[in-house]
């Protein structure tokens, strides 16, 4: 490995210029206006693992963005990983709040700032890079690997539980390494083992066929914003407990050896506070924040769009009124029966005076695995090599559907290689990698694939 290392180090800052070209392809998934630079992207990518020496490199389509694929199957015996990642992106609004240009990666105190420096591609280059270490070192890798992009995960992965289903046989495997996820805090490397799911939704309420003027028809007929505002009202009640009938019916309880462990993490909730300008905690009574946001589930409002907005004074009755609104969900909650409760229960409190319209935008299943399974003990091990500290296990409050795919479709267990930080403004104004984590991360992500070789034999 010692070469391997070397190689990474000498490459250092050709890594980075080459991450700041993945960088500057703006491959917003959900903006109809990007599908061509969606498309660049996953070109680039394909382009990218031919080069630094992976084989059996194609795109392969789906009914929306492609799914670039690759492997090298070169160490018989060995284990198989199956490697997944994102091309696309989130948007980038509001663009006034972004420091530098978000598709101009730019370093600023060791950080690199740009759209999708975390969230994901910066977490997928440092595979290429381990990956192009081995490679250009010895010829091979320790391990076979199977590598999987897809383009749709900012909108939902809406069509990757078909694909995973129709390619099982190519997608044959012993692991699955996912690298999407923060660390714990700066300095403190960890390995997830759990993630939150998820349900989203749009609720539209219509109360008239045109906007009506607030003097002439005040009082007289509903307000759609002030109907939706009391309905959301409705959806807790002031400890932050989820009123949704059954809403926690199928939550699995904290053990007390997970709350034990939690509350020997490095957690400081003023420094939380600071860090992110929020006044005062609030949460679900009798639970940390850590509980709360790692394994308790939430009802949260993601958007409000009614009325006038613009400057000054407009005396105006919104005839429509909207909001978006998403549920995290714990094991083992199911989001078709949580949604299904939140549609009962919306219709049951929506006033009769308005139209009502409920639309299940996408969502994802919970996931959980044990961390002293081989392979989570293999990536700690690596970890431990590339960071030089050992890591903590935590959860995630976010989501990631396809680990639940993985699971259910393909039997296998997920490790969630992770190198990004709290506070490293995903899916917000000036995303941002730490540099010396990228790094770190590249030699990790080496010593990973040297430490699952030799966890187990290859069973794929």
């Amino acid at each position: 490995m010692d070469n391997v290392i070397d190689f990474i180090n000498v490459n250092r800052e050709r890594h980075l210029e080459e991450l700041k070209t993945l960088l500057a392809i703006p491959s917003i998934s959900a903006l109809p206006a990007h599908v061509a630079d969606v498309k660049r992207c996953a070109d680039w990518c394909a382009e990218e693992m031919r080069r630094i020496g992976l084989q059996n490199v194609r795109l392969i389509d789906t009914p929306g963005y492609p799914v670039v694929y690759g492997d090298w199957i070169g160490a018989p015996g060995a284990p198989t990983i199956l490697f997944y990642g994102h091309y696309d992106v989130q948007p980038v609004d509001p663009l006034d709040l972004w420091q530098s240009p978000p598709f101009e990666a730019t370093v600023r105190d060791g950080e690199i700032y740009a759209r999708g420096a975390a969230d994901d591609k910066g977490q997928v280059f440092m595979h290429f890079k381990a990956i192009e270490a081995h490679l250009r070192t010895s010829g091979r890798l320790p391990v076979n690997i199977r590598i999987i992009l897809e383009g749709e995960e900012e909108v939902g992965s809406v069509h990757l539980d078909e694909f995973v289903r129709a390619h099982k046989q190519d997608l044959r495997a012993d692991v699955v390494v996912i690298s999407d996820s923060p660390m714990f805090a700066r300095g403190v490397p960890s390995i997830c083992y759990g993630l939150r799911g998820l349900v989203y939704f749009q609720i539209d309420l219509r109360g008239s066929s045109t906007d009506l003027h607030s003097g002439s028809f005040g009082g007289a007929v509903v307000n759609p914003a002030f109907a939706l505002a009391q309905m959301l009202a409705q959806m807790k009640d002031r400890g932050g407990r989820v009123r949704i009938p059954g809403f926690y019916d199928e939550v699995v309880p904290l053990t007390d050896a997970e709350r034990k462990a939690w509350e020997t993490l490095p957690f400081n909730e003023k420094r939380y506070r600071k860090d992110f300008g929020i006044p005062k905690l609030f949460g679900e009574s009798g639970y940390s924040t850590l509980e709360r946001t790692w394994a308790r589930p939430t009802f949260e409002v993601n958007g409000l769009l009614s009325g006038f907005t613009g400057e000054g004074a407009k005396t105006v009755l919104p005839a429509v009124a909207m909001a978006k609104v998403s549920m995290r969900l714990v094991p083992n909650q199911q989001p078709d029966r949580i949604a299904a409760q939140f549609e009962a229960f919306v219709r049951r409190i929506a006033p009769k005076s308005v139209e009502l319209k409920i639309t299940r935008m996408h969502g994802g299943k919970p996931w959980m695995t044990s961390y002293d399974n081989p392979f989570v003990q293999a990536a700690a091990r690596a970890i431990e090599r590339g960071f030089g500290s050992t890591p903590v296990f935590t959860r995630e409050g976010g989501s990631i559907p396809v680990v639940s795919t993985f699971q259910e479709e393909l039997g296998l267990p997920s490790v969630l290689f992770g190198v990004g930080l709290p506070d490293e403004n995903a899916h917000a104004p000036n995303e941002k990698l730490d540099v010396a984590n990228f790094h770190g991360g590249i030699i990790a992500s080496a010593m990973l694939y040297d430490e699952i070789g030799r966890a187990a034999p290859g069973r794929a």
